[in-house]
């Protein structure tokens, strides 16, 4: 499904948060941080571009393009992109952990010390591979971004007001690695150059390749089973409701889930701002009772929400095959 490997390279600070009003009384709350902008922030610039180029019929991008993300990959080695780790891989510094289902119970291989991981990514050509050698081959990694603060004391009135006259605005900015760069796929490319990008409009540099990783792309064709986990975060349910997995008949039941708490997810289509909703994390582990023999690009655009269109063209709840012991 998808051909190319879209890379954005922020030019000095790349996103701002939306923001949050502070008392001068007041300098400790933060707004909320939402970082790396989702693959539908890269769709809306597409069909932006397009707008004006007038390459592509309108009618053919509504219904072909596929945009998934985001990943994260070092600049020298871009094909070889990071994802977040399966949430039953526990990675920490001082040692490395597994859950496994137990008489249908999840439970951990190493029971005498509970670890919280200190990884999040590890390398698309590493999956499928054991947290110990994860670890040794150096093929996982933190966030490889930092936020970094700003108060501004005064405010255009046709920007953003406080009712408070000494009222500051707290700015919340992202600062990559100088050698790292954002990472999303898609089913048609773009023309490379400099453009506004994410919440704030910040100025990035985008570059467009093929995707030639051949390990990855026999991953997103190898047919789901019993197991997968979630490589992007999953939006399930109508406009009313989120669930944890696809609410459809022809859908396995999910008999286990390793996951966090939900994340807020809302974005802007065709102009409009869509309805809040929640998302399963990225990194989620499912086992399903029965297997559904069918990678993610060939699942029922049915069992995905609607708003306008399907938010399997966004990339919601891409995965890929795991291995959980435990399970046949």
């Amino acid at each position: 499904m998808f051909k190319y490997l879209i890379t954005i390279n922020p030019l000095g600070f790349m996103y701002g948060s939306a923001g949050a009003f502070l008392s001068p009384d007041n300098l400790v709350g933060l707004s909320g941080f939402k970082f790396p902008p989702e693959a539908a922030t890269l769709s809306g610039l597409i069909f932006s571009i397009n707008k004006i180029t007038e390459k592509i019929p309108k009618k053919e991008l509504s219904d072909k393009l596929f945009v998934a993300g985001p990943f994260w990959a070092k600049i020298k080695d871009k094909q070889n992109f990071y994802i977040p780790i399966p949430w039953h891989k526990i990675i920490a510094k001082k040692a490395v952990d597994e859950w496994q289902l137990k008489n249908g119970q999840w439970e951990l291989e190493n029971k005498s010390e509970k670890l919280e991981p200190d990884y999040r990514w590890q390398t698309i050509n590493s999956w499928g591979i054991a947290p110990r050698i994860l670890k040794s081959n150096q093929s996982v990694a933190d966030n490889p971004w930092e936020y970094v603060s700003f108060l501004h004391p005064k405010i255009k009135h046709s920007e953003r007001c406080v009712q408070d006259s000494d009222g500051l605005f707290l700015e919340n900015s992202v600062q990559m690695s100088d050698d790292t760069c954002l990472v999303y796929l898609s089913t048609y490319s773009i023309e490379p150059g400099w453009y506004r990008f994410g919440g704030e409009n910040h100025v990035v540099e985008i570059e467009c390749e093929e995707l030639k990783n051949k390990k990855f792309l026999d991953l997103l064709n190898q047919p789901i089973k019993r197991t997968f986990a979630l490589i992007t975060p999953a939006i399930w349910g109508s406009n009313r409701f989120s669930h944890r997995h696809p609410q459809h008949e022809n859908f396995p039941e999910t008999i286990q889930m390793l996951t966090d708490k939900p994340i807020p997810y809302r974005y802007r289509a065709k102009g409009n701002l869509g309805r809040g909703r929640y998302a399963v994390p990225a990194g989620s582990v499912y086992v399903l009772a029965a297997p559904l023999n069918k990678p993610w690009c060939e699942w029922d655009e049915a069992w995905f929400p609607k708003e306008g269109y399907s938010l399997k063209q966004v990339g919601c709840g891409l995965c890929l095959p795991t291995e959980i012991k435990g399970v046949a």
